[in-house]
């Protein structure tokens, strides 16, 4: 029984819920049953909080027995980034300064979820301040992917991704600035999207006028990926980019006739290393699209410099967020956040100046396009996945990355553009690892992008090699030893 649970998806969990023929507590329990299962052999979670949140499932029961109104989420576990502060419950951020944080107060997008009825059952894994897109840090260890536990899972939210592909948890939050949300998704074979900035508030941002970070949802399908975002939006008067908006601006939208829909495509922007065996698959999964829209053509950008202008961006990102820790204990960060850092000393005004001038012209260009496609689409990631043991893909396609960052390029071009893009599931690449289609839409139009991504996930489940790849759980070996070997000490909770 408690298999049959974890596999329905979100919206029949909730359904179920609704019509009494499931309660809160026998979800939860499923839930909790899998994950003490199958944790140990990808460590995709952090700290857990089962018995807050058995006392939550009891009274999200007793709601449901009462004929109380019950929210969108009501009664379904959910994860939540440990870069995402929860109130009485460890949110480390991956960084050993903070082993033994326990935040009094939870951030305004859990506030929002459990508004929603959502029970807060676990964190999950992120990289040391969530710098680079392998989870890994020196508090947790590291994530294994779930199809093959010696590889990565991507990151920064390689945690939530591979706690969804392997049903411990049916929804998790998400954070992405250069692909964060998108590459995990894509490694791990779920559903991840970068939302436009401001349409998911949050308090606690340090620039709060920086479009670069944003949160979102990660799902095993867009479907159950578009009712979390809807819950998740609302005003939040400490983010100045925050703005109000109805839950039905995402979900549920009208069906989308994908034989109306012009679609463009890029393998590589005209401006990044991408893997040949990467191409073809891209090729490939273009192909079985195009059979079902009425345009599916290639696109050229222009873009500029993206790569100087990420560079300039990100590490003023950095210096908010930790310059006075890196000031006082450098050691204490990551090789990434170091790197970061480091980069962020030699920038000048006319540096920033000149990026903030650059990200204009990417989004204009983007803009452009989207006046005559209804979406771009691209690989997610340049590479398949590769042993988390190597902290970052230094080289793709014979060309040497100038940072440990550049291999994410596909990805941070489009946050550059401000524009929404999701991680579409797509079968699986010719390394027999997940593979995913990068879904961009116009900005501020998430709601139809989901649309358009849940009605190609459609389209592509008709031919079985395409539908989302499922890792097989009971075959996961992992030497939890060996994932948690770079763990200086563990925390206390």
């Amino acid at each position: 029984m408690s298999k049959d649970i974890i596999a329905l998806s979100a919206i029949e969990l909730r359904r179920h819920i609704g019509q009494k023929t499931l309660s809160p507590v026998e979800v939860l329990d499923a839930f909790i049953s899998q994950m003490q299962t199958v944790n140990p052999g990808i460590n995709a979670l952090c700290a857990t909080d089962f018995d807050r949140a058995r006392d939550a499932a009891k009274a999200a029961e007793a709601s449901v027995m009462n004929g109380d109104k019950l929210g969108p989420l009501h009664g379904l576990p959910v994860g939540i980034k440990d870069l995402t502060e929860t109130a009485g419950l460890l949110t480390t951020f991956g960084n050993t300064g903070f082993r033994d944080h326990v935040p009094t107060q939870d951030n305004s997008l859990v506030t929002r979820l459990k508004a929603a009825g959502a029970i807060i059952a676990a964190k999950t894994n992120t990289p040391d301040m969530g710098a680079g897109a392998n989870t890994r840090n020196f508090v947790w260890g590291a994530t294994g992917n779930p199809f093959n536990t010696k590889l990565n899972a991507g990151g920064s939210s390689g945690g939530s991704a591979a706690a969804i592909a392997t049903d411990m948890l049916p929804l998790c939050t998400g954070s992405d600035v250069g692909g964060s949300l998108r590459i995990p998704a894509a490694y791990c074979g779920v559903a991840g999207i970068r939302p436009s900035p401001g349409m998911i508030s949050q308090s606690g941002r340090k620039l709060g006028w920086s479009v670069l970070n944003v949160v979102g949802p990660m799902a095993r399908n867009i479907e159950d990926m578009a009712l979390m975002f809807s819950t998740c939006l609302g005003n939040e008067p400490m983010d100045p980019l925050a703005f109000p908006n109805s839950p039905k601006v995402i979900w549920p939208q009208p069906n989308i006739d994908l034989s109306q829909l012009r679609v463009a495509y890029t393998a590589d922007f005209d401006c990044c290393a991408v893997d040949p065996m990467i191409r073809r698959v891209f090729e490939n999964r273009v192909k079985a699209i195009a059979k079902h829209v009425k345009v599916c053509e290639p696109i050229k950008l222009d873009l500029g410099d993206p790569h100087r202008a990420f560079d300039v961006m990100r590490a003023e990102g950095f210096i908010a967020q930790m310059g006075e820790q890196y000031a006082n204990d450098p050691d204490a960060l990551s090789p990434n956040v170091r790197a970061n850092m480091e980069i962020a000393q030699q920038m000048t005004l006319a540096d920033r100046a000149w990026a903030h001038l650059e990200q204009t012209r990417i989004m204009q260009a983007f803009a452009t396009a989207m006046q005559q496609y209804d979406v771009i689409l691209s690989p997610v990631t340049p590479v398949t996945p590769f042993p988390w043991s190597t902290l970052y893909a230094d080289t793709v396609d014979g060309q040497k990355m100038r940072n440990y960052y550049e291999w994410l390029s596909l990805t941070y071009v489009v946050t550059m553009s401000t524009h929404p893009a999701l991680s579409l599931p797509s079968g699986l690449d010719e390394a027999g690892m997940p593979f995913g289609i990068q879904v961009i839409g116009p900005l501020y139009q998430d709601g139809r992008l989901l649309a358009i991504g849940s009605a190609m996930e459609t389209a592509l489940a008709s031919e079985a090699s395409l539908t989302r790849p499922k890792p097989d759980t009971s075959k996961l070996h992992a030497d939890t030893a060996d994932l948690k070997s770079i763990v200086t000490h563990p925390p206390v909770f």
